[in-house]
């Protein structure tokens, strides 16, 4: 059963030495994925314009945290899906035993929980929120119709808003939230088609399997447009100067028609897990034109 985790499912002597291998441990919390977060949170505090390098930092760190926490519990929540859908990850291959995932997870999470206080009451409120509904999201909500999606952009847009907290003003962080929000929509529901085959196979409900690969597509390309469109807003309203702007246009808006282009044309599900995985190295593009802007 996808949610009986409290097993430890592995054969260490069939796991050996590798089973302590540190190097595992720092791809169980995906780190490229980590980064995403923790450089929105740079970006967040940055145009902020305070100059709080100092609580900056703190606060990457503490993303850094809860983000490989939930990276960390997804695999372990999702080992069965995973060998079907991301054979490679470390628990589905069998190189981390569930139980150790899970409390790898833990450590990490209650770490941030306990760093964030340093930042002040808003920042802890905000760190144990997401901790606890990314732990909710891979237990449960992952499972529903576009409910999960929206966890997971909700809480990356808030790194940029985290971000703006940490350096004293969120308010020039909310169009960074507002962009990376609707992009992360766009690559979460990507996902679903990517994901379609495991996530059939064990009855776990997303936009793709319930309602379809053909609604799920065109769902896809409604917030990738938003998306694309929603990158021009930090120019329109005066945030960012000509540079941010052609950068987007020069070289993020590329990299987002091939993604789109590609998704149009695939079926098989791990093609259309490299353009997912293509559209996230659009959006380390897209933090080239902030810092540029």
């Amino acid at each position: 059963m996808i949610w009986c985790w409290w097993g430890d499912d592995i054969d260490l002597n069939k796991v050996g030495i590798m089973n302590v291998n540190v190097m595992n441990y720092w791809r169980l919390i995906r780190p490229v994925s980590t980064l995403s977060g923790t450089l929105a949170v740079l970006l967040g505090g940055y145009v902020a314009g305070t100059g709080a390098w100092g609580r900056i930092g703190w606060a990457m760190v503490v993303t850094l945290f809860v983000s490989g926490s939930a990276n960390a519990w997804n695999d372990a929540m999702d080992m069965e899906i995973d060998q079907i859908n991301q054979p490679k990850r470390m628990v589905a291959v069998g190189l981390i035993p569930r139980r150790h995932a899970i409390w790898f997870s833990v450590g990490l999470g209650v770490l941030a929980v306990i760093l964030s206080v340093w930042l002040g009451w808003g920042a802890w409120l905000m760190t144990t929120g997401s901790v606890l509904i990314l732990y909710l999201y891979s237990w449960r909500l992952k499972s529903t119709v576009l409910i999960g999606n929206g966890v997971v952009a909700t809480v990356s847009a808030m790194s940029a808003l985290f971000g703006g907290l940490a350096a004293g003003d969120m308010r020039p962080a909310a169009w960074l939230a507002l962009v990376i929000w609707v992009s992360i929509m766009s690559r979460e529901i990507l996902k679903t088609l990517a994901d379609y085959e495991g996530d059939l196979r064990f009855e776990c409900r997303t936009v793709a399997t319930v309602w379809g690969r053909v609604v799920a597509r065109r769902l896809f390309y409604l917030f990738w447009v938003l998306a694309m469109g929603a990158m021009l807003v930090p120019y329109g309203v005066g945030l960012f100067g000509a540079g941010y702007l052609g950068v987007v246009l020069v070289l993020v808006w590329p990299l987002l028609v091939l993604v789109g282009r590609g998704a149009w044309q695939e079926e098989d599900g791990l093609r259309l897990e490299y353009w997912s995985q293509v559209m996230k190295y659009g959006f380390f593009v897209w933090f080239v034109a902030v810092v540029v802007g």
